[in-house]
């Protein structure tokens, strides 16, 4: 047997494009709005606890690799701690940290008794068989065994994970405490307590956020011109939503490239090309190659980033050409790009509004889970859809009333519902 480690050392990740920079800067200017005291503000700045463990794993060739997986909890002051497990090469310890942060504030604004969470290893799980990758994630869960439950921590999927590795993750839990326990993660398979509508739940968010803000201008989805950068989960639900209602789709781009029509793609012939060439997204026959960084910066009525962060950042924010920007991706703008694009007037409908489908059925999923009855799909999607139009509105009147921007209306929310339920509870003991 051989005995190998992956435990990646973090290099330091430039100023401008790091996750918890960005993160604290949007506390920091909630707070100032909210005029906080600065004892609560520290306390938010920071997460309740870090967790890094030790993986072994033996691949199918018998060579044991030990990965790091993290998990990090920002925040109970609402409810039990909430957010996805993500595989993906780049997830640091910093990026899990911000991404926990950016989770509580979400749950606070959409009203949900959740506080955030978020947990991740750094792997491309493109390069594990589906035995090692059960093996990861089942040894990931015993690990965390203490830190999680239905009360504590409840995790779900995100980059790089699914349904399956849910699946793994409740029954290994299951296995521990003996029974089973639905309500230990969400995003679970419909055979085990997963909940109707949560397929397609981020994306459904998305198009109801840019559904509210067209109509606030005086237009509709029918007709409005919309680019959507990354076609994965999120960026392909809410393009087939988007086109159902009648949007046009400029353009769809993946990790492989982007495809353009004036005239707007087809959307269901788009994906069965998919099904058939996964990476030759450019070659569609209904339309043209286009680049992602060209496909930010077409003239249509709403940009959709949907892939990675950092996309929209100073050196391209002055040439975007979209009337909104909607973030269906976490942190797709940097901090210089944000401020370029409020400058010119761009509206951002914000990450922690605009994504926060998924985290709104997950919330439905657990509800389902604790009573075991379980809804429709029809319900599931109604309940989601109030709960997220009110949210927008909410955010809009704020932002009117204060005369700031979408993002820090949002932020203002979210924060100044956790400040004051810490008011409330008072700092223990």
């Amino acid at each position: 047997m051989v005995l190998s480690s992956t435990i990646a050392r973090e290099a330091p990740t430039p100023a401008h494009i790091c996750p918890m920079d960005r993160s604290c800067s949007y506390l920091q200017q909630a707070a100032s709005q909210l005029n906080l005291d600065t004892n609560i503000t520290t306390i938010l700045e920071h997460p309740r606890k870090v967790i890094t463990v030790s993986i072994p794993v033996k691949l199918d060739t018998g060579e044991v690799q030990v990965l790091a997986g993290h998990r990090v909890q920002h925040s109970d002051i609402l409810g039990p701690y909430k957010g996805g497990i993500r595989y993906h090469p780049s997830v640091t310890l910093r990026e899990v940290s911000a991404l926990a942060m950016l989770m509580t504030w979400k749950c606070a604004l959409l009203g949900i008794p959740y506080g955030g969470a978020k947990g991740g290893i750094a792997i491309d799980p493109n390069q594990y068989s589906v035995g090692e990758l059960e093996r990861i994630t089942r040894r990931y869960t015993s690990e965390l065994i203490k830190d999680i439950g239905p009360a504590v921590d409840i995790p779900a999927p995100d980059m790089g994970t699914s349904a399956r590795e849910m699946a793994w993750m409740m029954d290994t839990y299951s296995m521990h405490v003996g029974h089973a326990v639905p309500g230990i993660v969400t995003g679970k398979p419909l055979s085990i307590g997963g909940s109707r509508g949560r397929q397609q739940a981020t994306g459904r968010g998305v198009m109801l956020a840019i559904r509210e803000a067209l109509a606030e201008r005086g237009q509709s989805l029918a007709g409005a011109s919309i680019a959507i950068q990354g076609f994965g989960n999120v960026g392909s639900s809410a393009a087939i939503l988007l086109h159902e209602a009648g949007a046009k789709i400029l353009a769809v781009s993946n990790g492989s490239g982007g495809v353009y029509s004036e005239g707007g793609l087809d959307i269901p012939a788009l994906q069965a090309h998919l099904q058939d060439n996964p990476r030759q997204m450019g070659t569609f026959p209904g339309g043209e190659a286009i680049g992602n960084a060209d496909l930010l910066l077409l003239p249509c009525d709403v940009l959709v980033p949907a892939a990675l962060e950092d996309q929209i950042t100073a050196e391209n924010a002055d040439r975007i050409q979209a009337k909104i920007v909607a973030e269906a991706a976490n942190g797709p703008i940097t901090l210089d790009g944000d401020r370029i694009l409020a400058d010119r007037g761009i509206l951002v409908l914000p990450d922690i509004l605009t994504n926060a489908g998924g985290v709104v059925v997950s919330y439905l999923e657990w509800v389902q889970g604790q009573s075991y009855v379980f809804w429709d799909e029809e319900r599931v999607n109604r309940e989601m859809e109030g709960l997220m139009v009110n949210a927008y509105h909410r955010v809009s009147a704020t932002a009117r009333c204060k005369t700031i921007s979408f993002r820090l209306a949002a932020y203002t929310l979210g924060v100044g519902r956790v400040a004051q339920a810490l008011s409330d509870r008072g700092l223990y003991p």
